[in-house]
């Protein structure tokens, strides 16, 4: 299995050695043509204006939204749930696969980001070290997207069919879980 990495710029890299450990192999996205032959694509956390100036200064964004759509099993992650919303700040998200509304460092600046334990029945950990830094809030949902994981009441990890969203850093933990449900998805 070939896991994509968008790496226009982020985090991306931090995501190889958890996947590497589940046996994927993994293959940084950066042009058109690194689209080709993967079977699931990350969107790591990162500046989501950049990743979307990038996106369309590449030629990238419409080929891998439609991908998306196909199916493609997709990840974002803080940022790159930004680029998954439908809304962001009230405005068109980059690529609105998913059926939410975000607003951007809604928890606050770079000072203000933490380690909070969640809890994550879907995974089987009653307590997870989310890391959120600079972090978007989920301020709305559609009713087919499942919340499984909250923060003081805000979803923070939800799915639809194989999308999956984090406002918060798996990456950043010794805990490859949500990295193996990614790939189970």
């Amino acid at each position: 299995m070939v896991v994509g990495l968008l790496g226009l710029q982020g985090a991306f890299r931090d995501h190889i050695r958890p996947f590497s450990r589940l046996g994927a192999r993994c293959r940084v996205v950066r042009s058109r043509r690194d689209l080709s032959g993967i079977d699931r694509i990350l969107l790591p956390g990162g500046e989501s204006t950049v990743m979307t100036k990038f996106l369309e200064a590449y030629g990238m964004r419409a080929p891998l939204r439609e991908m998306v759509l196909a199916g493609m099993p997709t990840w974002g992650i803080c940022a790159g749930s930004i680029l998954m919303a439908e809304t962001v700040d009230g405005a068109p998200g980059a690529f609105g696969v998913m059926a939410v509304s975000v607003s951007r460092n809604a928890y606050g600046r770079q000072l203000a980001s933490a380690e909070h334990e969640i809890a994550v029945p879907a995974l089987k950990r009653e307590r997870f070290p989310a890391i959120f830094i600079r972090a978007p809030r989920i301020t709305a949902a559609a009713d087919n997207i499942r919340v499984l994981a909250r923060l003081a009441g805000d979803p923070v990890f939800l799915q639809r069919a194989n999308r999956m969203m984090t406002t918060f850093h798996p990456e950043l933990t010794n805990d490859p879980v949500f990295h193996e449900y990614f790939l189970a998805l």
